[in-house]
Parts: structure tokens; sequence; C-alpha cells
């Protein structure tokens, strides 16, 4: 597959995760939690720092630096997709999902100053944080790219 493709599917991934935010915004209420069975639950929520929430209650400051992280991370993420060769299609792949994960939560902190979370998974009283699309595709991005990188695929 061409290199030029990987950059259409990050395009692609983008408009999903910010499609999916919309929705969310527009059909949940904010604080709502929208119980589907005992593992998962739509909880709509905005988190103001990063992953887990870290930094979220540092009074705003927070919302320009990891906008900052996400657009130089996004630039490198460019960068070395394209030195990546098109017969390394797994690296491509895993930098194209880490990269659509970026640029989609950099638009919600550039929008809103917040990021839209619903994804709650839960088991009983273990919670794990609220996440989004965005996160998903970074963290099988990374996954992926840690396998690549230890299997040499």
């Amino acid at each position: 597959m061409k290199i030029r493709n990987y950059y259409w599917l990050t395009i692609g991934l983008i408009l999903l995760d910010q499609l999916s935010k919309i929705f969310v915004a527009n059909s949940i209420e904010f604080g709502a939690i929208i119980v589907v069975n005992d593992f998962f639950s739509w909880h709509h929520l905005r988190n103001y720092g990063a992953a887990f929430s870290f930094l979220a209650e540092q009074g705003g400051w927070q919302r320009y630096f990891f906008a900052t992280i996400s657009l130089l991370v996004s630039g490198w993420l460019l960068i070395w997709m394209h030195k990546t060769k098109p017969s390394e299609k797994y690296k491509l792949l895993a930098l194209s999902l880490i990269l659509a994960g970026a640029i989609g939560n950099l638009i919600d902190r550039i929008a809103y100053g917040f990021v839209i979370d619903f994804i709650d998974l839960h088991y009983q009283n273990f919670y794990w944080p609220v996440f989004n699309g965005a996160d998903i595709f970074i963290s099988i991005g990374i996954f992926l790219l840690i396998i690549v990188d230890w299997k040499k695929i």
C-alpha cells in the first residue's frame, strides 16, 4: 500500500473520532451515565488533563502544554511516516493510528480546552478511567509499534 493511503486512513480515523465525540456531546448530557451492561457504560466527561486525567486540576495552563506536545508529536509522526518504507506496512499502520489519536485529541483541546471522553469500562467496583476513540487508536498504535519493533515484522 502506498504511504498516501496511510495518510487517508489517518484522516478517516480522525473523522471517526470527531464524529463520535460530536454525537456524544449532542446526545448525552454532560456527566450522564448510560449503563449498557455490567462491564460497559457511556459516560460523557470532559478531561482537562492527559491520560488518566493527569494534570487535569492545574488551572488551565495544561491546555496549551498538552496541545503543544500533541502538535510536536504529530509533526514528528508525520516525518517518521514519510521516512518509513512502504513495505513496512505494520509500522505505517501503527504510526497512522497514533497520529490519528494525537490529532483527534488535539482538535478537542484547541476547540474546547478539554478532551471529550465517553467510554466507561468497569467490573464490580473496578472502574477503568473513561476514554475515547482517539485514546483507543493511540493505545493500539503503540502496542502494534512495540510488536513490530520486537518481532521485526
